[in-house]
């Protein structure tokens, strides 16, 4: 197998000094793979995603991308490496319209840029029949596809989505879903992380289950969705005994 794209070792992370929420995070994903991250509340996933993108600093811990360890780089500096973001909230310029919000994603480069956003428009194709209208306009499923599209314009090797399916209706949740699929197929690395546990492990290659800041378990998605103790603490499966 291939060097990991990320690897995170033994992190540990927080917002205020000397309370940790990250206690010791393992945590690796390879070129092209979908990983997904899921957990309880308070587990420290959200944490982890702002982390790796240099929102947060890790106290203690390394974090390597593409062979360089990026632990304390700044998140410009690690976009600038080739890894994108989507935070859950905020992930859109309202203002905007669609079109100028895709070209704000592509700030660091210097080419053209119209082959990039009809790539974008034929992956999404709401995109591209709303592209003059105002970001703050457009439903909570549209504006998490243009969050998506603008991060895709950089062309990264890895994107972060943070909570894509959170607040947004089962049908929309299945199309958001379908165009992560879509993304990962083309060959971007995903780290996933999210609520809807049993939906991200059903297209993960693998996850990671956060519980209080640690890893506690993790494995191929198939195998995670079957095992009875991920099962009973977060898919909410009753085991019979």
């Amino acid at each position: 197998m291939s060097n990991p794209l990320l690897e995170v070792e033994n992190v540990y992370a927080g917002y205020v000094k000397d309370l940790d929420i990250l206690q010791g995070v393992n945590f690796k994903i390879y070129p092209g793979e979908l990983v997904a991250v899921i957990g309880p509340n308070g587990a420290g996933k959200s944490t982890l995603a702002k982390t790796i993108f240099g929102l947060l600093t890790p106290h203690t811990g390394k974090i390597t991308f593409k062979g360089e360890n990026i632990g304390g780089l700044k998140s410009d500096q690690i976009v600038q490496r080739g890894m994108c973001y989507v935070p859950q909230i905020a992930n859109v310029f309202p203002t905007l319209t669609v079109e100028e919000n895709l070209e704000m994603g592509a700030f660091i480069r210097n080419d053209s840029l119209q082959p990039l956003k009809d790539k974008i428009y034929a992956t999404f194709p709401v995109l591209a029949e709303r592209r003059r209208q105002r970001a703050g306009t457009l439903s909570g499923g549209q504006r998490q596809m243009l969050a998506m599209g603008r991060a895709l314009m950089l062309q990264p090797s890895l994107l972060l989505l943070d909570e894509p399916s959170a607040a947004l209706s089962p049908i929309l949740v299945n199309n958001v879903f379908e165009q992560i699929r879509q993304i990962n197929s083309s060959g971007t690395a995903i780290v996933l992380v999210e609520q809807n546990a049993r939906k991200a492990l059903e297209m993960a290659d693998r996850g990671y289950v956060l519980e209080a800041g640690r890893d506690r378990f993790s494995g191929p998605g198939s195998e995670l969705l079957n095992d009875p103790k991920v099962g009973e603490l977060y898919l909410g499966v009753k085991t019979t005994h």
